[in-house]
């Protein structure tokens, strides 16, 4: 009787261990050695560029101007009058007065009916129509977003450029380059064109 416990129990465990080993050496012939060779693809986003380097897909538009601005603030830049109105700003020339982008430190005093918050590392920023806005005390001064700041929809008069043969979106200086975030379409900064 002793015998036979010792062989149903010896038993056992020596198929244990041919399963174990059998499995060790089935493993060892199973790993082989390949080398991969990884290849790095960077994408060099532009950051700052030279409006130089530059190339506007669209011919430049032709200039429009209005004969008034109603309600218009004055904002002072740099020893220069520039006029706020219904959202915009306006320089004049001529009597007239020509609507354009605003130059970085421009301040105001209220925020523009329908801009969007647009949070990206630890900063909020104040987006209308491709203008970005941080606060400064009781004002709003228009700033540059950081690279990688992601906007949902850029303004109606936006530009095509090619710069380095990549193709970007550009308005008021500012680089966009068109991403997906959760399925969506949006905008991320890429860079700002130095003039």
């Amino acid at each position: 009787m002793k015998t036979n416990t010792k062989t149903y129990f010896v038993l056992p465990l020596l198929l244990i261990g041919f399963i174990f080993a059998g499995t060790a050496q089935t493993r060892k012939r199973s790993t082989k050695t390949t080398t991969t060779t990884t290849r790095t693809v960077t994408k060099s986003t532009p950051n700052r560029v030279s409006s130089k380097k530059v190339v506007y897909k669209t011919p430049r538009k032709k200039v429009v101007s209005v004969r008034t601005v109603p309600n218009k603030r004055v904002v002072k830049y740099q020893g220069q009058d520039y006029y706020y109105a219904n959202n915009r700003y306006y320089t004049s020339s001529r009597g007239r007065y020509i609507p354009i982008a605003p130059k970085i430190g421009f301040r105001i005093s209220t925020l523009p009916t329908g801009h969007h918050r647009v949070r990206f590392n630890n900063h909020v920023y104040f987006n209308f129509g491709g203008i970005f806005y941080s606060e400064v005390g009781n004002e709003y001064e228009v700033v540059e977003p950081e690279v990688g700041t992601i906007v949902y929809e850029l303004p109606d008069d936006y530009e095509r450029v090619t710069i380095d043969g990549q193709t970007y979106y550009e308005y008021a200086n500012i680089l966009y380059e068109k991403v997906q975030v959760d399925g969506t379409r949006a905008y991320e900064v890429v860079g700002i064109i130095d003039m």
